[in-house]
């Protein structure tokens, strides 16, 4: 065993005769290890915020979306020919729809929603897949889907009757302008983990959607899935440029940009957090090295005056260090998985889906974590250790020896 190594280990292990030294150290081990998992922890909660909101959304919504920017949009068996030869291989979905705002009642209890009407025959996997009572059935013109959460409201259940309002032209109703009205039963009820469409969006069929809003044969736009959203910027401006006025294209991501946009602002305080867990292991770590310095000051006059030079003295408070930051970083990544583990195993931690999305925090395990932050504070956890080192290879051993 090396020479640095054999005195190093003696300090460590030692019971007797370093015992305060060995509490400092175990303190900054715990330090650096609750440092490490905490932001390890942080991390996997924000990927999984992430990846589950934007599974959620791209899962559910429509990742192309092209309406009208006036009120209705013509010839959409004609357009809908154009669309497919446009996006080719990349189709996977195409679901033209009428969606206006419209009141629906059960008894005396009203709620605003939007009424989409969808073709019945289309695949419309985003919304068959959020099923959890009845089932995806808008064969009937009197056939209606509702959420959850407007089911709840509602008191209502697979088979009830539901009344829908709806404006007539567009205009307030008056007694020359009576607003229309139609009779649905609720075939399905599904649940997305989204307020913004179980509470709001109901569905029907395209024919009834079309009738209720004296849309006549119009639409008032179109759902188009991906196969491959790596490309949707360009496949949008691809469609823009296929479809005349006054069709409009936006993406999922201008749609939702309130979302993506405070994802990617929880991403910037990030390397803020890492910067202080970091600066905290650092002083832990030369504090503790300092302290032992002081403690060792006697030691390292006599080690010097028997012949061991500057380099063995680094070395000894260097592996010192060293061992503290592979402690304190295997510990916090142990701490770090154990906990993640339980959450993502056994949901401890809930939430209210009406606002985060989802009823859990959600977990990303990701390799890319536990060693880009393990990686981080070891090797800032040696380079800390290095300034303790210097200060005690230059003590001399006469002034060592008078120390005590």
């Amino acid at each position: 065993m090396l020479f640095p190594f054999y005195i190093s280990k003696k300090y460590i292990l030692s019971k007797k005769d370093s015992r305060f030294i060995n509490f400092i150290s175990s303190i900054a081990i715990i330090g650096i290890a609750l440092g490490c998992a905490a932001l390890i922890i942080a991390l996997s909660i924000l990927g999984g915020f992430e990846r589950t909101i934007i599974s959620k959304i791209v899962g559910f919504d429509s990742h192309i979306q092209i309406i009208s920017s006036q009120s209705v949009l013509p010839d959409y068996h004609l357009n809908i020919r154009k669309i497919e030869y446009a996006l080719d291989a990349n189709l996977d979905e195409l679901n033209p729809y009428a969606s206006k705002l419209a009141i629906i009642g059960k008894k005396r209890i009203k709620e605003g929603i939007t009424l989409k009407g969808i073709i019945f025959s289309k695949p419309n996997t985003f919304l068959k897949k959020d099923i959890v009572e009845g089932k995806f059935d808008l064969l009937s013109d009197s056939s209606i889907i509702i959420g959850k959460k407007l089911a709840n409201k509602l008191s209502a259940k697979i088979g009830d009757r539901l009344t829908l309002f709806a404006l007539k032209n567009d205009k307030i109703p008056s007694a020359d302008n009576l607003p229309n009205i139609k009779l649905y039963y609720i075939t399905g009820i599904y649940e997305s983990g989204m307020a913004e469409y179980d509470d709001l969006t109901a569905y029907c069929n395209l024919h009834s959607a079309q009738e209720l809003f004296n849309l006549g044969d119009f639409i008032t736009g179109y759902d188009i899935k991906l196969k491959n959203i790596s490309n949707i910027d360009s496949t949008a401006a691809l469609l823009a440029g296929v479809l005349e006025p006054p069709h409009y294209v936006r993406t999922i991501y201008q749609s939702h940009r309130n979302i993506f946009t405070w994802i990617e602002l929880q991403k910037k305080p990030i390397p803020i957090v890492l910067g202080l867990i970091i600066i905290v292991a650092v002083f832990n770590i030369i504090s503790t090295l300092l302290m032992m310095v002081m403690e060792k000051t006697n030691a390292i006059g006599i080690l010097k005056s028997l012949g061991a030079n500057k380099r063995k003295i680094v070395s000894i408070f260097l592996i010192h260090g060293v061992f503290i930051s592979f402690a304190g970083v295997l510990v916090g990544n142990l701490l770090a998985f154990i906990l993640t583990y339980l959450q993502l195993k056994f949901s401890i931690i809930s939430l209210p889906s009406s606002v985060y999305f989802m009823s859990t925090v959600p977990i990303y395990l990701s390799l890319f974590n536990f060693l880009i932050v393990s990686g981080i504070t070891f090797i800032l956890g040696i380079v800390a250790s290095v300034i303790p080192s210097i200060i005690a290879s230059k003590i001399q051993p006469i002034n060592a020896l008078r120390f005590n």
